[in-house]
């Protein structure tokens, strides 16, 4: 058989999403303010945890701490990108660039899942299994669970970066999407797809899937014991520990599952619901846990009322 000659592409161009062009400048500023705020959100809640004695040796704020770090991760390398979409001229990603944000996006992204199945089975814990919550969640315990969550996302990222980029990429070099993304990348591969799609699908259906049935039958008990509370009061104030953590894990599981878990289809939806996971849960997460969570709101004045008592003031 004769053998095709091909030339390997060095750089990629990220395409965005559609939008009107007299928005351009609009859109900018939206998702610039969006980075800003969330960059300074999540580092306020992350100081908040670590400054706070009354926070910071506690699973469920050390959990807190770690997913702030994450939002603040994702929404680096993803938004800046995004907004360079909406600037004059071509600027395109290295392929090593490409790569970069590839494995990133995937590492930080299935930390996170993890990250909710360990808050939910936290407040598993902490609802039901009160008496026994310090011995069977210690400071330590989670450290030592949060470390994992890291090694197995940072596993799952390199799967999905080198199976991705294993195959020859020789044009052309326009990702119809707004950051390199493992179904937009593969339209692009000078090779059979096939074995790819079907390890992505198999490789992240089996992490959201069992993530999100361990967080589904962590919840189921957590009604469960919470219907057994006699008082109104004790229901209520049970019901609002695990309000944040359950909206944050809809807004997350919702776009990513319509994202990957589905036959393959190129509707302008994806660019959409892929902006939930990586720019807008990222600014929505400090919002929700600081509006929801009466012991952050109280730590946040803490924190800012400290030096006031300090100069007498």
């Amino acid at each position: 058989m004769e053998r095709v000659n091909y030339t390997l592409l060095t750089e990629f161009i990220l395409m965005g999403i559609l939008y009107p062009l007299r928005l351009r400048m609009f859109l900018f500023v939206f998702f610039l303010l969006i980075y800003i705020l969330t960059q300074l959100g999540n580092l306020l809640i992350l100081i908040t945890v670590w400054a706070d004695p009354q926070l910071h040796g506690r699973p469920m704020y050390i959990f807190l701490g770690v997913l702030s770090i994450i939002d603040m991760g994702i929404s680096s390398i993803i938004v800046p990108r995004l907004m360079m979409t909406f600037t004059l001229g071509i600027k395109p990603i290295p392929f090593g660039g490409c790569v970069t944000q590839l494995y990133f996006y995937h590492f930080l992204g299935s930390t996170q899942c993890f990250l909710y199945t360990l808050m939910a089975y936290d407040r598993y814990l902490a609802i039901c299994r009160p008496l026994h919550y310090p011995v069977l969640m210690s400071a330590k315990l989670s450290l030592l669970l949060v470390a994992g969550a890291w090694v197995a996302g940072s596993i799952h990222g390199a799967i999905q970066a080198i199976l991705t980029f294993r195959l020859p990429y020789c044009g052309p070099n326009q990702v119809d999407y707004f950051f390199c993304d493992i179904p937009a990348v593969l339209q692009l591969a000078c090779a059979d797809t096939t074995v790819n799609e079907m390890v992505t699908f198999v490789d992240i259906g089996v992490v959201v899937a069992s993530c999100f049935s361990l967080i589904l039958l962590s919840y189921i008990r957590i009604i469960q014991a919470i219907m057994r509370i006699r008082t109104a009061d004790g229901r209520r104030r049970a019901f609002s520990t695990c309000g944040a953590h359950v909206t944050v894990v809809t807004v997350y599981y919702v776009p990513c599952a319509f994202i990957y878990l589905r036959p393959e289809t190129n509707s302008p939806l994806d660019g959409a619901a892929a902006l939930f996971p990586t720019a807008i849960t990222p600014f929505l997460n400090p919002l929700i846990y600081t509006l929801r969570n009466q012991e952050v709101k109280l730590a946040l004045k803490r924190l800012i009322g400290a030096p006031r008592t300090k100069s007498g003031v």
